[in-house]
């Protein structure tokens, strides 16, 4: 009898939120499949317009500014996730500057834009491409690196710096890169956060390829079990209301009790795959992420972060700093300053200013040893001599937050513009505001018609639950540990279901 009631009770857990989070585990599966290939899908893009108006963009919103360039004859380039357009130093009319770049805007998300030797240079998502002064588009530059994706492009006098995210590049000519992997740290541990090594294994990064690829599968799985299991509970609907209209069902009951067979075996087999890989993607967002975040942990030996390269993944921007003579370099695990020579071990800035996990989207020299560092949580400028950090909308010093603190500031630093007298900063949902001199221009509708959003960004959004964000309000940040917990409550029961009921019938 107790047996009994526990299979009855395991039905109902198994049944009931299945059902209801059936449609919400394809839109996972889905999205993530879609995220493990990047590159592959980085062609296709999604009208704003098919999407909830809070990713519509509004005054240069949503990171659609990074930075700017100044070029001869008063012009100016603007850059970000819209591309690279021209303009005026009194911006007035834009001019679409993106040709030579491949189809989609995934292919355009520019990072940084330098001027050398008279040809300019864009670091994008999937690589580095120049424009010579006499021609009419962009050109791909070829690297001696396999992972093309540029963290920064800057300049250290007659030299091109450009900054992968495991890798300096250097180069005098702007053809041949001298590839340069900077030495470890200042008291280096050879350990891996912990956030990162659950993200590589909820994605499968962790093993290359063949691990992404393995969990694509898992994605598929979940699919075919959604589907399978959607149509356990309508088929008996279906097959009653054909019996009472004296149709023939003996097909339907046939396929009925194959669709049941495969949901089963498919089930029992990867249950436990599903298991982990779900506990690992609830731990990639709050609240889970919270005790997670600052933790370090072994790295796995034979993994993708199994890496002799003590920055492998973690840099971010790279400044040459003609004052101390010293380069300065932004990174996932804060601030550190190299010797030119970049034979000796980084050493850690201290006080430095707070950085989000999303990256340093502003980081200009002022005058002396200040420089105006902004990101997700704030914009702060930073003396390097004095080792003062302030607030740059308040001019109040930077007091470390104790305890949990929110991962976000009130300003979204997303970028900077410079025009002559004028200047404007880009706050990532409120879009464009004046430092100095008039308002920047209203976003012209060329440009947001020709900036849709790309399915991977699209991908994430899905994946994350922040597309909900317009329905449901903050509580989207509670979508994916309920969802995930739930899956798993599904996932436990079906197999306890298959282990007391329908394995001996095997």
């Amino acid at each position: 009898m107790g047996k009994n009631k526990s299979v009855k009770t395991f039905r109902k857990l198994h049944k009931w939120p299945g059902i209801i989070i059936a449609f919400i585990v394809i839109l996972f599966a889905a999205s993530g499949i879609v995220m493990n290939h990047r590159q592959t899908f980085s062609t296709i893009d999604i009208s704003r317009n098919l999407l909830p108006s809070n990713y519509r963009y509004d005054n240069w919103n949503l990171a659609a500014v990074r930075g700017s360039l100044p070029l001869e004859n008063n012009s100016l380039l603007i850059y970000g996730n819209i591309g690279v357009w021209k303009t005026q130093e009194n911006p007035d009319s834009f001019s679409d500057f993106n040709q030579g770049f491949p189809k989609g805007i995934d292919n355009r998300k520019i990072y940084s834009i330098v001027a050398f030797n008279k040809t300019l240079y864009a670091g994008t998502h999937f690589g580095i491409y120049k424009r010579l002064p006499t021609a009419d588009k962009w050109q791909k530059v070829r690297l001696p690196v396999k992972q093309e994706r540029i963290a920064d492009v800057s300049l250290k006098n007659d030299t091109l710096l450009v900054l992968t995210r495991h890798y300096l590049l250097k180069s005098v000519d702007g053809i041949s890169y001298e590839t340069i992997q900077l030495p470890e740290p200042v008291g280096y541990e050879r350990k891996a956060g912990l956030f990162n090594t659950l993200w590589e294994l909820h994605s499968g990064e962790l093993w290359g390829l063949p691990g992404k690829l393995i969990v694509d599968l898992l994605g598929l799985v979940t699919i075919l079990l959604s589907l399978t299991g959607l149509l356990h509970f309508f088929f008996p609907k279906i097959i009653k209301r054909r019996k009472t209209k004296k149709k023939q069902v003996k097909s339907l009951v046939s396929t009925f009790k194959s669709n049941l067979r495969w949901h089963n075996v498919v089930g029992y087999i990867f249950a436990v795959f599903l298991i982990i890989n779900t506990l690992a993607g609830i731990h990639l967002r709050p609240p889970l992420l919270v005790p997670i975040a600052n933790k370090k942990v072994g790295i796995i030996p034979g993994t993708h972060l199994d890496n002799p390269n003590p920055w492998f993944d973690k840099l971010r921007r790279v400044k040459w700093d003609e004052n101390l003579n010293r380069y300065i370099f932004s990174t996932s695990e804060g601030f550190f300053v190299a010797e030119e020579s970049l034979t000796g071990k980084l050493k850690q800035i201290v006080p430095q200013p707070p950085v989000s996990v999303m990256g340093l989207n502003v980081f200009k020299r002022l005058d002396g040893q200040k420089y105006l560092a902004g990101s997700f949580n704030g914009m702060y400028v930073w003396n390097l001599q004095t080792g003062g950090v302030y607030d740059f909308f308040t001019g109040n010093p930077y007091v470390l937050p104790q305890g949990m603190s929110s991962p976000i500031g009130a300003n979204m630093a997303a970028g900077l513009v410079e025009a002559g007298e004028n200047a404007w900063w880009f706050d990532y949902n409120q879009g464009a505001r004046p430092l100095s001199g008039k308002p920047f221009p209203k976003m012209p509708a060329e440009i947001r018609e020709k900036s849709p959003m790309s399915l991977w960004n699209t991908a994430l959004e899905m994946h994350t639950g922040r597309i909900f964000e317009h329905i449901v309000g903050p509580f989207y940040i509670l979508y994916v540990p309920l969802a995930g917990l739930c899956l798993i409550m599904v996932l436990v029961s079906g197999f306890f279901i298959w282990w007391k009921v329908h394995r001996k019938k095997r």
